[in-house]
């Protein structure tokens, strides 16, 4: 059986540690190793840099397989082909850090996710539970790429056995609100399908990202799950002014967010072959 393989990229932050905290924990469940990724910017800081990763990887779970990885580069390029040489199935990494790389906040993590393929959960200071993301938020708007979303929160749920938490905004348009109606139905029968246990809401459409937030407080939620459908937008009803209050919301809730590849209806995220 493949081994699975985890990213994190780590600046010596305390929220790269919370990230690497969050792998861990899913490791712990699906059998993964985790490649811990630090960038310097000149060779001469290799070898200062290696010592203090492996430091810092020697305060962790040792159950867990960690690889110490120390690249030249930038972490805004270089992560896309890193996790494509390691076939990872996931990449965890901290923001609202107030020290590290170029300052991984808001719209600046967006432009590292922008150079992977691999779904990425952001996360902030809040420390993972043991028992995983029992509840998952998936905001749903009237993309076709939302089947890739649904695909992966859906490999996630099964192994954690999750509840999954479907919100949609309110539409006044009659032909939208079929639509929405459509895509409702749609998603309660493909997690439903596979087993899963699934909500539907419906909420305002004004403000909706503080909506989405304020239903995953409301239902617990562990995970937000977000398709990255534009360069500077994550839903088709919010607008990039709201990036960094989603990413960094107030609950500190992580968010599970992706790119969407054009020609296919899913993305793979095998955590059981």
């Amino acid at each position: 059986m493949k081994t699975k393989n985890f990213i994190v990229p780590h600046d010596f932050s305390n929220v790269a540690d919370t990230a690497l905290e969050h792998a861990i924990a899913t490791a712990k469940h699906v059998n993964a190793e985790i490649n811990v990724l630090h960038v310097v910017a000149k060779g001469k800081d290799l070898k200062e840099a290696e010592q203090q990763l492996t430091n810092v990887l020697a305060k962790f779970d040792s159950s867990v397989k960690l690889i110490p990885n120390v690249r030249i580069g930038s972490i805004f390029e270089d992560i896309g082909d890193f996790a494509a040489e390691k076939h990872a199935e996931l990449i965890f990494m901290g923001t609202h850090g107030i020290q590290g790389w170029q300052h991984i906040t808001g719209s600046n993590a967006l432009k590292v996710i922008n150079s992977s393929s691999v779904p990425f959960i952001i996360v902030q200071e809040k420390s993972p539970k043991d028992s995983g993301y029992d509840d998952i938020i998936v905001p749903l708007d009237l993309n076709k790429e939302t089947k890739q979303k649904l695909a992966v929160v859906a490999e996630i749920a099964t192994y954690f056995k999750s509840r999954v938490h479907v919100i949609t905004p309110d539409e006044s348009d009659e032909f939208l609100k079929k639509q929405v109606k459509a895509n409702i139905l749609f998603a309660s029968k493909f997690f439903s399908e596979r087993g899963i246990d699934v909500t539907t809401t419906v909420a305002p459409s004004h403000n909706f990202d503080n909506e989405i937030v304020k239903h995953a407080v409301a239902v617990g939620g562990d995970l937000i799950a977000f398709m990255n459908l534009n360069k500077n937008n994550l839903l088709g009803v919010l607008t990039a002014n709201h990036e960094v209050a989603l990413l960094n919301n107030e609950a500190q809730i992580p968010t599970l967010i992706m790119n969407p590849i054009e020609g296919i209806s899913s993305l793979a995220v095998d955590f059981n072959g």
